[in-house]
């Protein structure tokens, strides 16, 4: 999926659906890594990705986070 198109999936979803995700990207991450130590990776860029999708992940969740924590306070 392309970096556009992934961001404007993950900025629809809720928060607990985020987290869901960054679970599921945190397996992946780790079987990737797995399989780049057994030498079974064919494309090592897929781990790279990865992680920087793991990381927009988390910067969306806590922006969200962010917001309902000002939403609240108002």
């Amino acid at each position: 999926m392309k970096k556009k198109e992934f961001l404007k999936m993950i900025r629809d979803k809720s928060i607990p659906e985020l987290q869901k995700i960054a679970a599921d990207l945190r397996k992946e991450i780790t079987k990737l890594r797995f399989d780049k130590m057994m030498n079974k990776l064919a494309k090592p860029h897929l781990l790279k990705q990865a992680r920087k999708n793991l990381a927009r992940v988390l910067t969306i969740m806590k922006e969200k986070q962010l917001n309902q924590n000002q939403n609240n306070k108002k």
